[in-house]
């Protein structure tokens, strides 16, 4: 992580996958991990997140090819579709205001997490801040998720 907001904080490219896992099943979008949302916060500018769904990776290297295993190299000749959605950009100084109010009203404490970030937000306010950037994030790859199926039934 910390070499990921050394990249950030020099203005690099940074590609993460929020949901932690590599998703075979086209299901809708689990609860996102918060290092993503982490590196967010605490990012020295503030960074613009460029949402993108792939679909067809899991014909590349299917987890069940042959014997319930994955092949040994890459299938090609496999159809993949990547969708890249608009950026988005978060008003940091007003989700923290949001997420110090609400850890005010919620039990989020468990005293293992620093005491404090940039904007001297407490374990709290910390987890409230990355739960809310982290459901922007989810409920926007889900919109693009479900465009990306209506727009390839339309295009067959």
């Amino acid at each position: 992580m910390n070499e990921a907001l050394d990249r950030l904080t020099n203005g690099a490219w940074l590609h993460t996958f929020p949901e932690g896992k590599v998703c075979q099943e086209d299901a809708p979008i689990r609860r996102l991990k918060w290092g993503t949302a982490s590196l967010i916060a605490r990012a020295p500018v503030t960074p613009i997140v460029l949402p993108i769904i792939h679909h067809g990776f899991e014909k590349v290297m299917p987890e069940n090819y042959a014997f319930g295993r994955r092949p040994p190299v890459p299938l090609w000749n496999q159809e993949i579709k990547i969708v890249v959605g608009e950026p988005m950009e978060f008003n940091l100084p007003e989700l923290r205001e949001m997420a110090l109010s609400q850890s005010r009203d919620s039990s989020f404490s468990s005293g293992q997490w620093p005491r404090n970030i940039l904007g001297g937000l407490d374990e709290a306010a910390q987890k409230c801040l990355y739960m809310t950037i982290s459901d922007q994030i989810r409920t926007t790859l889900e919109n693009l998720r479900n465009f990306s199926k209506s727009y390839a039934k339309v295009e067959q």
